[in-house]
């Protein structure tokens, strides 16, 4: 049975929300396990144990979470050499854009090797001053709905090995 780890970091909520709908769709999936940890859970070995990887952050300050980039930090060179071309997607929760922090993504994946199977979805919660940047968010059904297609979609192509 193959493993899809979700690696998430959430400080109001959105994340977290789009990384459970996305978890929801995986597990249709019958032949594949789903693993979802916060980013300061994760570990080399959990890189090392799963199959494929979908990779959930919010946006901060036109990158991505620190509690995400340390997962990657700790995570980058035990993992270099050892999980290339494996699949993954990412999801960006952004208040503007979103586009640099998938940037940021992309280039590290890029350096594992990983195969970028989906586009990466971004979903913009228009958080502009400081008081909606803090709030709690609530991510709209039909972008959960978004979520849980992309973990589907994910799921469906490990199951049947298409990548």
């Amino acid at each position: 049975m193959k493993t899809l780890l979700i690696v998430h970091h959430s400080m109001t909520g959105g994340t977290r929300q789009m990384a459970v709908a996305a978890a929801e769709g995986a597990r249709t999936e019958p032949m594949l396990q789903v693993r979802s940890l916060q980013a300061q859970q994760a570990q080399p070995a959990d890189l090392l144990q799963a199959d494929g990887y979908l990779f959930a952050t919010p946006e901060n300050l036109a990158a991505i979470a620190g509690l995400m980039k340390d997962f990657f930090d700790r995570c980058y060179y035990p993992a270099l050499g050892r999980i290339e071309g494996r699949p993954y997607a990412v999801m960006v929760c952004a208040g503007s854009d979103g586009s640099s922090a998938v940037r940021q993504v992309e280039r590290i994946a890029t350096g594992w090797r990983l195969k970028a199977v989906a586009p990466a979805l971004i979903v913009c919660t228009h958080a502009q001053t400081p008081e909606a940047i803090l709030a709690p968010k609530v991510i709209a059904p039909e972008e959960l709905a978004r979520c849980q297609e992309l973990g589907a979609g994910l799921a469906a192509g490990m199951g049947l090995g298409v990548f």
